[in-house]
């Protein structure tokens, strides 16, 4: 995704890298809910948390009109 503002595209980056992050751990969480591997729903449910947590940490410093790009695309 490219950023509206150039100078932020760094941070878009960073935040767009996060957020997939967060999307492959929510994957193996639900695969590890269906499962009914309590551990292994665990250890995802841990990664999901941080990985989300840094996500909105880049998401804060972007101007509104970035974040709302970022929500629209088709990454979230």
């Amino acid at each position: 995704m490219e950023a509206i503002n150039p100078k932020n595209q760094s941070l878009v980056n960073k935040a767009i890298s996060w957020l997939e992050k967060y999307n492959k751990a929510d994957d193996l969480r639900n695969i590890a809910d269906g499962d009914g591997d309590e551990k292994a729903f665990r250890k995802h449910d841990r990664e999901c948390e941080k990985t989300f947590d840094k996500f909105l940490e880049y998401m804060s410093v972007l101007p509104k009109n970035q974040q709302n790009a970022i929500y629209k695309s088709e990454k979230y």
